[in-house]
């Protein structure tokens, strides 16, 4: 009767050495997961930002590992390594090495994850200031607004002119908690404000966000 075939990580586990080689591939590892960072958390904002629980169910660590593991068998530079490699190898020291990738990728998580809080605690503030105050610029969120004869204007040298002689603060400040709602939807990052030349050489309010790589002209 047939021997049941061995799962992947199993062999991975067999094949990859004795515990003298273990820092080369322990710290290719750590390397490759560093420099994944954007592959790891693109995979966590797929699954919603619900972490499966389990080493089995981490995001990223089991490719980790199998493309290191691929990528040291090209080694043929170095004989005496691959001596090593082909020696059996104590489970403990590969689950040694997995469970400090599972430590860094939760860490690369959770900081990511913070930034989030920071993003909505800045944007909440910044819009409780709006609602409370009168209207903030935008662009240096230091100053008020003021809208004269149509234009608007701040002390840090904003200076738009509209085309709507009806445009109001009231209206302006709807127009922008608006443009970021809207963006909030689809990115939880805090979005920037600049003032840029349209195509007619009139000055625009632009909305942009480099987290998401949208804009949107909001005046």
């Amino acid at each position: 009767m047939a021997e049941p075939s061995e799962s992947p990580h199993r062999s991975l586990y067999k094949a990859v050495g004795s515990p003298p080689w273990k820092e080369a591939f322990r710290q290719g590892c750590l390397e490759r997961m560093k420099n994944s960072r954007d592959r790891l958390l693109n995979k966590y904002r797929q699954v919603g930002g619900n972490m499966p629980g389990g080493a089995q169910n981490t995001l990223l660590v089991q490719e980790v590992m199998q493309e290191e593991w691929n990528a040291l068998q090209l080694v043929d530079s170095c004989p005496e390594v691959l001596a090593q490699v082909e020696e059996p190898m104590d489970l403990a020291v590969l689950e040694e090495i997995q469970q400090e990738l599972i430590d860094q990728e939760q860490s690369i998580i959770s900081e990511y994850e913070k930034s989030l809080q920071f993003d909505e605690q800045c944007l909440s503030i910044m819009l409780a200031e709006w609602e409370a105050n009168p209207l903030i610029c935008p662009v240096c969120t230091k100053y008020n607004l003021r809208i004269t004869s149509s234009v608007v204007v701040c002390q840090c040298g904003l200076y738009i002119p509209s085309h709507s002689p009806e445009l109001t603060e009231q209206k302006l400040r709807s127009f922008l908690e608006d443009h970021i709602h809207e963006h909030s939807v689809h990115c939880p990052h805090t979005p920037e404000f600049s003032v840029t030349e349209g195509t007619e050489e009139k000055p625009n309010l632009l909305m942009s966000c480099l987290a998401c790589d949208t804009w949107a002209i909001i005046l």
